[in-house]
C-alpha cells in the first residue's frame, strides 16, 4: 500500500434508533446513527414492521381502507344461494339482413 493516501480505518460507535448499540471500524472518523440495524430489520427478526416513510402507510390505508388488509370475505359470509327455477327460455336474437358486397368504384370513361 502507498503510504499516506488511505484514509484512517477508525473503531466508531453506532447507534440504532431501536436502542442497539454496537462498535464497529469506518472511516467515517466519528459515532453515527442508523434508522435499521440487524436487531430490528425484519429480514433478521422474522417479524414484519411498518417503516413508515414520509407518510407513505398512512396514504396507503386512506386510499384502500381496511378492504386490502381484510381480504375477501369468506364463504360463510357470503350470500345465501337463490333456490333453483326452472330455467328461462333462451330468446333467439332477429336474424340479422344480409348486406350485399360494396361494388368496386368504377373509372369514369373518358
Amino acid at each position: 500500500m502507498k503510504p499516506d493516501i488511505h484514509p484512517e480505518y477508525g473503531e466508531v460507535n453506532v447507534a440504532c434508533v431501536c436502542g442497539h448499540k454496537f462498535r464497529t471500524r469506518s472511516t467515517m472518523g466519528r459515532d453515527f446513527s442508523v434508522e435499521i440495524c440487524s436487531d430490528c430489520h425484519p429480514f433478521f427478526t422474522g417479524k414484519q414492521k411498518l417503516v413508515d416513510t414520509a407518510g407513505r402507510v398512512d396514504r396507503f390505508r386512506r386510499k384502500y381502507g381496511d378492504s386490502y388488509t381484510k381480504g375477501a370475505p369468506a364463504k360463510a359470509e357470503a350470500a345465501p344461494a337463490k333456490p333453483e327455477t326452472a330455467p328461462a327460455k333462451a330468446e333467439t336474437a332477429p336474424a340479422k339482413p344480409e348486406i350485399a358486397p360494396a361494388k368496386p368504384e368504377t373509372a369514369p370513361a373518358e
